[in-house]
């Protein structure tokens, strides 16, 4: 632990005081933002699980720290590769852990420094941001922002090029295990297709899932039931459920969304699409296959991003 870290661990949310906040989502997946232009707040995880809990504090799935890329290590790597990444995305899941990105709150943190003056995008603009999940560029939409959220990758390809899965699922709703497939897009996925859309609500997302075998650093769990017909017009669509590492279920995910898609598009086989509009309790956000100059295959997330408030700790 570093000691700007120590000093903070036993402080109270209280010691935040006159620190100023905002509160955004994108498509319910909702986030406690934070602007640190001089990299003055080393907020510990009792805070952030602090201010993010819904009773005794502002409530949210996790907290987004806005920290110039120099005054982090972790920012100064990715500086050293693209300068361009001026601004970081220190995120934290609502219990105060580490994560590696979180797919909506790369939008909502975009939207966030348009609305606090510290970066400009004007419509069809690019801007790129750094990650604990690598580089992002987003880009400003007509109705929200698209993020190349870079390539995906079977977090063990072995069993899914042989069989199409790689572990089992177990969760409160679920009458047997059922098989996965699991997808890394910068942090971890397992993916869980079901039959019908009865079967998707009637899970009981309260408890993580219990992932046989799991992730090492653990995962989130996303249950997907494809559409029918599944494609219509060239556009796949399918509808998710998703519990989140370190929050429980979200109103939204959009890492997860992109490997429900990678998950669904492997399963659909030769011919299925490169566009898919993915269902959410929270809204619709979109994912799109495209392939770069270096021929690895990325993903493009699309949505809405919106703050809804702003405010001062007290």
């Amino acid at each position: 632990m570093n000691e700007a870290l120590a000093e903070t661990a036993e402080r109270p949310v209280s010691q935040l005081s006159g620190l100023r906040f905002s509160k955004g989502h994108g498509t319910g997946n909702d986030f406690v933002l934070i602007a640190d232009p001089e990299g003055m707040h080393s907020i510990s995880p009792e805070q952030v699980a602090g201010l993010c809990d819904r009773h005794r504090g502002i409530g949210g799935d996790g907290l987004i720290r806005a920290v110039p890329s120099r005054l982090l290590d972790e920012g100064r790597q990715i500086l050293s590769v693209n300068p361009d990444a001026e601004w970081f995305m220190d995120y934290r899941n609502g219990d105060g852990s580490l994560s590696e990105m979180c797919g909506n709150g790369v939008r909502v943190f975009v939207h966030f420094l348009l609305a606090e003056g510290l970066a400009e995008l004007p419509p069809g603009g690019a801007l790129t941001i750094g990650t604990r999940g690598g580089v992002k560029t987003i880009v400003r939409t007509a109705d929200g922002y698209a993020v190349d959220m870079g390539p995906w990758e079977f977090i063990f390809p072995a069993d899914a090029a042989a069989r199409a899965m790689d572990s089992l699922v177990s969760a409160d709703g679920l009458e047997v295990p059922r098989p996965a497939l699991s997808v890394s897009m910068g942090n971890p996925h397992t993916v869980v297709a079901l039959a019908e859309l009865s079967e998707l609500d009637g899970m009981k997302l309260f408890a993580a899932p219990h992932v046989d075998p799991k992730p090492e650093h653990g995962t989130n769990v996303e249950f997907v039931v494809p559409s029918e017909p599944l494609v219509h017009d060239g556009v796949g669509t399918v509808t998710m459920r998703v519990h989140e590492r370190g929050v429980g279920e979200t109103q939204s995910c959009g890492t997860g969304a992109c490997a429900a898609a990678v998950a669904i598009r492997h399963w659909a086989g030769q011919g299925a699409p490169d566009a898919w509009h993915v269902k959410v309790p929270g809204g619709v956000v979109g994912v799109k296959f495209f392939t770069v100059a270096d021929g690895r295959e990325h993903v493009e997330l699309s949505g809405p991003a919106t703050i809804v408030a702003s405010g001062t700790l007290s």
